[in-house]
C-alpha cells in the first residue's frame, strides 16, 4: 500500500468522496453532516492524502490545522470492497505520524453516533482517541461523536 498527498483532481477519488458523503447522508440528518465536499477538502489549512494497491484507489483521510497546536481528522473513508484489510489503520498511523512531525499537541474529531459508525469509533478508541465535548465550531449534536487525543512530543 502506497499512501500519497492527494491534488484531489482525479476520478476515483471524486469517487471515492462521493460515497463518503453518501454514507454519512445515509445515516445522519444533512445538518449533522459534517464530510466536506471536493472544494471543501481543498482548503489551504487541509491537507488529504489517499492510499493506493497498485492503480486502485483503497481509501483517503484528511488533516486539518485548527490551530498551531491542534489539527482535525477529517475525511477518513475505506472503499468498500476494500475494509477490513486495514486501509483505515494504515491511514490514520499515516496522519498520525504526520501530526507529530508536525508539532501538534492534540488530534480531535467528528463522526457519527449512530450505529453505522460504531466501527470508525472503536478504531479511533483503539489508537487512544476518547470522547470529548465538540471543538472547533462544532456543536452539540446528537448524531455526533466527538473524540480526541494527545500527541506525545
Amino acid at each position: 500500500m502506497h499512501i500519497r498527498v492527494d491534488d484531489l483532481t482525479g476520478r476515483e477519488i471524486a469517487a471515492l468522496l462521493s460515497a463518503h458523503l453518501d454514507h454519512g447522508n445515509a445515516h445522519s440528518p444533512p445538518e449533522s453532516v459534517h464530510a466536506l465536499d471536493l472544494d471543501g477538502l481543498r482548503a489551504p489549512d487541509i491537507t488529504f492524502w489517499s492510499a493506493w494497491e497498485g492503480d486502485e484507489l483503497l481509501g483517503c483521510g484528511a488533516l486539518r490545522e485548527l490551530s498551531p497546536e491542534h489539527a482535525e481528522l477529517k475525511s477518513m473513508h475505506t472503499a468498500a470492497r476494500h475494509r477490513g484489510k486495514g486501509v483505515a489503520r494504515a491511514i490514520l498511523e499515516h496522519i498520525l505520524k504526520e501530526a507529530k512531525a508536525r508539532g501538534y499537541a492534540r488530534i480531535s474529531l467528528e463522526t457519527g453516533s449512530m450505529e453505522a459508525f460504531a466501527p470508525a469509533r472503536a478504531l479511533y478508541q483503539r489508537y487512544g482517541f476518547a470522547e470529548c465535548p465538540p471543538f472547533g465550531s462544532y456543536k452539540l449534536d446528537p448524531y455526533s461523536t466527538f473524540m480526541t487525543r494527545e500527541l506525545a512530543a
